[in-house]
């Protein structure tokens, strides 16, 4: 039977969601168990908010000052110690996981399998490739660790209510000194996280402008959502890269998915196949996105969304 070790992402002592989304993932195995391992240099917090994950057996909690910060070097040889007493892996596929999870699957001399957006099988999994627009069956090895980013875009949020233990562990792993922690830059907002918001509006080339990119956050502030951005809105300079929506940005399945001024390249819809409903505004009649859009809506950007918060 399976056992399963979900690697915990946090962040200023709050869990991520995508963990409980890797959760999900584990279950799909129906493994004999699964545990959540959280590593900081004061891990109690969030190991109790991960306790609350239904389906969970415990959670490790490795507490250590040089886990202070989610540097891979240092939290990798610790997860591959850890390791040795389960058949699978899994961590997020966010910027966490995918700096992290290679790490770990070189440690245990293993190729790791990327983006898991279904499983087959204790060794089968599906995953995106191309793009998006074809998917591939692998194959891992049955007789050694799986090691697997799960794409969080394709997995429901586990359910609250669990009261797992918390077990405190010592890891006696050689932890690296060639890497240190300098500094974390990330853009401070009031907005909800693009990556687990319920609903993101996305600006485009078609905004024109940072200025006229104002009417996109007035529009999300209305509905209480994040705000995201095409690929040509951050190389034109309109928004930071931290909005972009895409092959090359983010991967996001929210509930509702606004698409202002977004003609709807490949790249762009890679990262919005997941969401639930898509809604499309763009004067552009023949404008790809209105061929994977819910609702759309041909016209001028700028007439009607003021008339759409006028309305709301």
């Amino acid at each position: 039977m399976a056992k399963v070790l979900v690697v915990a992402e946090h962040l200023d002592g709050k869990l991520n969601a995508a963990t409980a989304k890797c959760v999900s993932a584990a279950q799909a195995l129906s493994p004999e168990a699964i545990d959540i391992v959280v590593l900081a240099a004061d891990p109690d917090g969030v190991a109790a908010e991960a306790a609350q994950i239904a389906g969970i057996r415990r959670v490790l909690a490795v507490a250590n000052p040089a886990n202070q910060h989610a540097i891979a070097q240092v939290l990798a040889p610790q997860i591959a110690k850890l390791a040795a007493d389960y058949s699978h892996v899994f961590g997020p596929s966010t910027t966490f996981g995918k700096d992290l999870m290679p790490c770990v699957a070189a440690l245990l001399g293993v190729a790791q399998v990327s983006d898991v957006m279904a499983v087959d099988g204790p060794h089968t999994f599906k995953r995106p490739i191309y793009a998006g627009n074809a998917i591939i069956t692998v194959q891992a090895p049955a007789d050694r660790t799986v090691v697997a980013t799960v794409r969080t875009a394709s997995w429901p949020e586990a359910a609250r209510g669990g009261s797992a233990a918390v077990e405190p562990v010592s890891v006696d792993a050689a932890l690296p000194t060639h890497t240190r922690f300098v500094g974390l830059a990330a853009g401070s907002s009031d907005r909800p996280d693009l990556q687990s918001a319920k609903r993101v509006v996305s600006g485009g080339r078609g905004v024109g402008s940072a200025e006229n990119f104002r009417i996109i956050f007035d529009l999300a502030d209305k509905l209480g959502a994040a705000v995201g951005a095409s690929r040509a809105a951050v190389d034109a300079g309109y928004v930071p890269n931290e909005l972009q929506v895409g092959q090359t940005g983010k991967i996001i399945a929210p509930e509702l998915y606004i698409a202002v001024g977004i003609s709807g390249a490949i790249q762009h819809l890679t990262g919005i196949k997941d969401a639930g409903t898509i809604v499309a505004i763009n004067k552009d009649p023949d404008a790809p996105i209105f061929e994977i859009a819910d609702i759309g809506l041909t016209g001028d950007l700028f007439q009607i969304l003021p008339e759409l918060q006028s309305q709301l």
